[in-house]
């Protein structure tokens, strides 16, 4: 199924929605603008037999995700091959299963054992079409929150399921790494990201109450954690790296939230105020984020920051890559958009004849991967069935 729709004409679509309530009105003149160059052809995934399907993840030419299987029985992991046009079940573990990250020839995801049985982490194997079960450090449960290169991170329980740590699990070595605490082997840690041998997360401290975390970064090549410390309170997280910048949120001296970004190399660390309290990305030297409402981004180089999208309803930044922002934005409805950095140019993605859209990724070429809403069958509603989708962009004269 393929649809062309320009930026306004999804605006328009959604004001004229029987039952969807009332519709977001964008600011047609930046879509438009927006749209006078670039426009982009959303194009339907299909499902793996049932009625419904998402995309979650995509990277070169591959799009990953889950589907319902026929009749609706299972969810099952999915890759999709946007040359072939051909969508992948890569199985499960022994009952459902969901795909949540793809890097080169690996699809990363998380798979039930049984109906009522614990979640581990699995590596699929796009060359071999081999599955493969990471394990744990000793618990039942593992899951995967990372994948960079032949590098999986991610957070596992140790035997007797009562203590969780952060794991870097190698491709290559099929080797799973624990890598401790900050409060020794007792404490708990979790891994957010990862970039090139970095990874990194948020741990407990010795001596301090349980809910008490720092943000920490792991070099894997000399087996060291660091405790990234704070803007002057007592607790921080770390949720994601790009080269030698970590990004997330902070405690102050006078006990308010902030976002944050340091710089692992130089030990400089920069406030980022109070309108990147969440979801902290970077790419680069660009970091987005958001205050609850509104989605910022902030230049490391230029200390410039700048709002994301309309300034109406909620906006959140699912994914930077290079100089594009993808995410979704709720007033009232939920549609999915691509913003440039550069100019700050902000698109909507169509649907697939619904009203609402989610975005979820972006490649190298600019294709944003996520799903989109099939036309109801029902009179009194605005969405059928969700399909993975991709949104390919092509340039008009």
């Amino acid at each position: 199924m393929r649809i062309r729709l320009r930026a306004w004409i999804l605006v328009a679509a959604g004001l004229l929605a029987v039952g969807a309530g009332p519709a977001y009105g964008a600011d047609t003149s930046s879509a438009e603008s927006a749209a006078g160059s670039l426009q982009y052809d959303v194009q339907d995934l299909g499902t793996l037999g049932g009625t419904r399907s998402k995309a979650t993840a995509i990277d070169g030419n591959t799009v990953a995700g889950s589907s319902l299987t026929r009749d609706d029985a299972a969810e099952r992991a999915f890759a999709y091959d946007l040359r072939t046009h051909t969508m992948t079940d890569l199985g499960t573990l022994g009952h459902s299963s969901q795909a949540t990250g793809v890097a080169g020839d690996y699809v990363v995801g998380k798979s039930d054992l049984s109906t009522d049985g614990p979640t581990h982490g699995f590596a699929y194997n796009l060359r071999t079409r081999r599955l493969v079960d990471i394990g744990t450090l000793g618990g039942s449960r593992t899951n995967i929150t990372g994948l960079n290169g032949d590098t999986v991170v991610g957070t596992s329980t140790l035997s007797g399921d009562v203590v969780t740590h952060a794991f870097a699990f190698s491709l290559r070595t099929r080797t799973m790494t624990d890598l401790g605490s900050l409060a020794g082997p007792s404490g708990d840690s979790t891994a957010t990201a990862v970039s090139g041998a970095i990874v990194v997360g948020n741990s407990s401290l010795p001596n301090t109450p349980a809910a008490t975390k720092h943000g920490f970064a792991y070099n894997l090549r000399t087996r060291t954690m660091t405790d990234l410390g704070t803007l002057g309170g007592s607790s921080s997280t770390a949720n994601d790296i790009s080269g030698s910048t970590v990004v997330g949120q902070s405690r102050t001296a006078d006990n308010r939230l902030t976002g944050y970004a340091y710089d692992l190399r130089t030990g400089i660390r920069t406030d980022l105020g109070s309108h990147f309290l969440t979801a902290q990305l970077i790419s680069g030297s660009t970091v987005v984020g958001g205050d609850g409402m509104l989605a910022s981004s902030f230049d490391l180089m230029t200390y410039t920051s700048a709002v994301i999208g309309p300034r109406r309803g909620v906006t959140t930044a699912r994914q930077i890559a290079g100089n594009l922002i993808v995410g979704d934005n709720f007033a009232p409805n939920s549609f999915a958009f691509v913003a440039r950095v550069d100019d700050g140019d902000f698109t909507y993605l169509a649907s697939l004849g619904g009203l609402n859209s989610s975005a979820a990724q972006v490649n190298r070429h600019g294709i944003v991967a996520g799903s989109a809403a099939l036309p109801s069958a029902e009179p009194d509603t605005a969405n059928g069935p969700f399909h993975a989708a991709v949104w390919v962009p092509h340039t008009v004269a």
